[in-house]
C-alpha cells in the first residue's frame, strides 16, 4: 500500500537555466521501486518527450524532437527560455540575461560559448553600437529586397511605401511558426542564413532587434514593433476626409488642419500651386503650429483655392483643402447724380461685387420698384440697371440700389432730376461743376492729335490738334518735323489715373503726356527712357509704370516708375534696378480687391517670372 513518486526529466534539460520537459510518471509499490523492477509506461507520451528520444542525448540549449521528415529523433535549439534575470558573461564577449539564453545562443549560432566568470562584459561598451545597428537594419532590408523583389504596383491604388512592404515581407519570412510574433530563435535562425553580416557589424545580429526595439519587453516582436524598429511610417486618411471644404469670411483668420494621422508621422508639408508653403516667408501664412496646421491670419480673396497637405516624404497620400472665401457686397452706382429733360430715356446702373454674387434690389424714395415694373420702367442685366423709357417729372427721386448676399449688405443712392432745358436747377449746376458731364468721354489718340468724343451721340466735344501747346512747358503736343513738315502724332499706350488724368506715351519723342480730363487739355510732359512702349497704372500705390525698349530692336529695355501720379504735380521718376525686362504685369484692383502688394516681371533671357514688391520696388 506504500508507493513512491518517480519523476523524470531529460538529462539535457537539467538545471535552472533550461526549459523543463515533463515526463508522465507512474506510481509503483515501494518495494518494487526499491528493487528496480519498474518499466516506464509509454502510453500518453505523445504530448511529452517521445519514447524514441529516451536514448538521444542533446547538449544544453537544445532538446530532442522527432523529425517531421524522417520520424527520427534529432536535437533542436530551444525556442525560448523561461524569463528570468540572472546575467552572465559569455566567452564571445556578449552579455546574456541568464544561463539558458547563453546556451541557446551557442546552439543557434553553432558556436562554443561558455560562461566566463568575469565582469568585463558588464563594464565594457556594448559591441553592437547604435550606428552599427542602424546599418544592420539597412542591410537587412537590402537583402530582403534582393531575395524577394517587390512587384510593380500602382501607387494610386496601393499607397503603401516600398519600405513598409519590405518590412512586411521580412516579418513574414522571419515568422517561421506563423504566430504573428518573432521570437529570439526565429531571429537567430535568420542570422545563420546571413552569417556574412556578423563580420561587417561586429557584435550586431538580427537578435539585437529584440534588445533595441522590444518596447513591451515580452521577449518577442510584433509587426507593429518591427514597423517602429525600421521607422516605417504608418499613415492613414479616412476616405471621407480626402477633400475638405472650408468657408470663411474675408478679414477673419482660419486654420486648416491636416487629417493625415499615424505613428512616427513626419512633419506635414503644405502646398499650393505646387509650391511648399512651409519654406516660404509669407506674412499672412507664417505659423504652422505644433500640430502642423496651416494658419492664415487675415483671409483675403487671394487665399481662395486649393491647398494640399502630406507627410514629408510621403506625397502619395495627401489631403486637399478647398478654401472658399465669402465677401460682403460692395456696390457703386453710376451716375451718382443726373439731370434729364422730360421725354428722354434714363438709366441708373449699379455695379455690385461680392462672394457669393449679390442679389440686387432697387428702391425709389424707400419703395420697392419691383412692384412698379412696366414698359416705362424695367430692370436689365440681372437687375443691375434700372431703365426708364421716357422720364417724367414724377420720376425725380432718390433711387437706392441694395446688394445682399449671405455675409452682408451694401447700398448706395443714384439721384435723378427731371428738369426743363430752360431752367438750371441746383442739381444740374452741381452735376456739371463736379465734371460728371466731361468725365464720361472717349479719348481718341490719332495721327491728328487728341479727339474727345461723347459716348452716346458720338459727337466730337473737343479736338486737341498737334500744334496745341502743353500747359506747363509750352511745347507742342506733336512737334513738327524738319522744314516745318507735318509730322503725324505717334502714340503707344495710355492709362486712366483715377478718372482725373490720362497718361499717354509718345515713343518717338521719349516722353509721357499728362492729359487733364476735367480741363480737357494736355497739362505736362515727362521725359522717360527711349521708346516708351507700355504704361500700367498701379492704383494701390498711385504709380504709373513705364516700360521702354531703348530702340526698335528692344535691345536696351528699362522699367521706370512715375510716383504720385494722381497729383499731376511734383511727380518723381524712379529707375528700377530690373534689367532685361521683356514684359510686366500688375494685377488690377476692383471693388473687392482694393489693394495689390506685388507685381510680376517677365524676363525671356532667364525664362523666369520675378515677383516685385510694389511698395519698395525690390524683387
Amino acid at each position: 500500500g506504500r508507493f513512491r513518486l518517480i519523476a523524470c526529466e531529460s538529462a539535457e534539460l537539467a538545471g535552472e537555466e533550461f526549459q523543463r520537459t515533463e515526463i508522465p510518471f507512474v506510481l509503483l509499490p515501494l518495494q518494487a521501486a526499491a528493487q528496480g523492477s519498474w518499466k516506464p509506461i509509454q502510453q500518453g507520451l505523445s504530448d511529452g518527450l517521445p519514447a524514441s528520444c529516451g536514448k538521444k542525448f542533446c547538449s544544453r540549449g537544445s532538446r530532442c524532437m522527432l523529425s517531421r521528415e524522417t520520424g527520427e529523433p534529432e536535437c533542436r535549439c530551444l525556442e525560448a527560455c523561461r524569463p528570468s534575470y540572472m546575467p552572465v558573461c559569455g566567452s564571445d564577449g556578449r552579455f546574456y540575461e541568464n544561463h539558458c539564453e547563453l546556451h541557446r545562443a551557442a546552439c543557434l549560432l553553432e558556436r562554443n560559448i561558455v560562461i566566463v566568470h568575469s565582469k568585463d562584459c558588464f563594464l565594457k561598451d556594448d559591441p553592437c553600437t547604435v550606428a552599427d545597428y542602424g546599418r544592420l537594419k539597412n542591410v537587412l532590408l537590402a537583402l530582403q529586397a534582393h531575395r524577394r523583389p517587390l512587384p510593380d504596383r500602382d501607387s494610386r491604388q496601393d499607397p503603401a511605401s516600398p519600405k513598409r512592404l519590405l518590412v512586411e515581407s521580412l516579418f513574414t519570412d522571419l515568422d517561421a511558426d506563423g504566430d504573428g510574433r518573432l521570437s529570439s530563435s526565429e531571429l537567430a535562425q535568420h542570422a545563420l542564413k546571413e552569417q556574412d553580416l556578423a563580420d561587417d557589424f561586429l557584435g550586431c545580429s538580427p537578435g539585437d532587434l529584440l534588445r533595441f526595439d522590444d518596447y513591451n519587453r515580452d521577449g518577442s516582436l510584433t509587426l507593429r514593433e518591427l514597423y517602429t524598429a525600421f521607422q516605417v511610417v504608418q499613415l492613414s486618411l479616412a476616405p471621407e476626409e480626402r477633400v475638405s471644404v472650408a468657408t470663411v469670411t474675408v478679414g477673419l483668420s482660419t486654420v486648416l488642419t491636416c487629417a493625415i494621422r499615424g505613428e512616427l508621422r513626419p512633419p506635414i508639408v503644405w502646398k499650393r500651386n505646387g509650391l511648399a508653403l512651409n519654406f516660404m516667408a509669407l506674412e499672412d501664412i507664417n505659423d504652422f503650429g505644433e500640430d502642423n496646421s496651416l494658419y492664415i491670419t487675415k483671409v483675403t480673396t487671394v487665399h481662395m483655392g486649393n491647398y494640399t497637405c502630406h507627410a514629408s516624404g510621403h506625397e502619395e497620400l495627401f489631403q486637399t483643402h478647398v478654401l472658399q472665401v465669402n465677401v460682403p457686397p460692395v456696390i457703386r452706382v453710376y451716375p451718382e447724380t443726373q439731370a434729364q429733360e422730360p421725354g428722354v430715356a434714363a438709366s441708373l446702373r449699379c455695379h455690385a461685387e461680392g462672394i457669393p454674387m449679390p442679389r440686387i434690389t432697387w428702391l425709389k424714395n424707400g419703395m420697392d420698384v419691383s412692384t412698379q415694373m412696366s414698359k416705362q420702367l424695367s430692370l436689365l442685366a440681372n437687375g443691375s440697371e434700372l431703365h426708364i423709357g421716357s422720364v417724367r417729372y414724377e420720376d425725380t427721386g432718390a433711387y437706392t440700389c441694395i446688394a445682399r448676399n449671405e455675409v452682408g449688405v451694401d447700398e448706395d443712392i443714384s439721384s435723378l432730376f427731371i428738369e426743363d432745358s430752360a431752367r438750371k436747377t441746383l442739381a444740374n449746376i452741381l452735376w456739371r461743376e463736379e465734371g460728371l458731364s466731361v468725365g464720361n468721354m472717349f479719348y481718341v489718340f490719332s495721327d491728328n492729335g487728341i479727339i474727345i468724343l461723347h459716348p452716346v451721340d458720338c459727337e466730337i466735344q473737343r479736338h486737341l490738334r498737334p500744334t496745341e501747346k502743353i500747359f506747363m512747358s509750352y511745347e507742342e503736343i506733336c512737334p513738327q518735323g524738319e522744314g516745318n513738315a507735318t509730322q503725324p502724332c505717334q502714340w503707344a499706350s495710355a492709362v486712366n489715373v483715377r478718372h482725373r488724368y490720362i497718361y499717354v506715351a509718345q515713343p518717338a519723342l521719349n516722353r509721357v503726356l499728362v492729359v487733364d480730363v476735367q480741363a480737357q487739355k494736355v497739362l505736362q510732359s515727362i521725359g522717360v527712357d527711349p521708346l516708351p512702349a507700355k504704361l500700367t497704372y498701379d492704383k494701390s500705390h498711385d504709380q504709373v509704370w513705364v516700360l521702354s525698349w531703348g530702340d526698335v530692336h528692344k535691345s536696351q529695355p528699362s522699367l521706370q516708375v512715375i510716383t504720385e501720379a494722381s497729383t499731376a504735380q511734383g511727380q518723381h521718376l524712379i529707375h528700377t534696378p530690373f534689367s532685361g525686362v521683356d514684359d510686366f504685369f500688375i494685377p488690377p484692383t476692383n471693388l473687392i480687391i482694393n489693394h495689390v502688394r506685388f507685381g510680376f516681371i517677365f524676363n525671356k533671357s532667364d525664362a523666369a517670372i520675378h515677383k516685385v514688391d510694389l511698395e519698395t520696388l525690390v524683387q
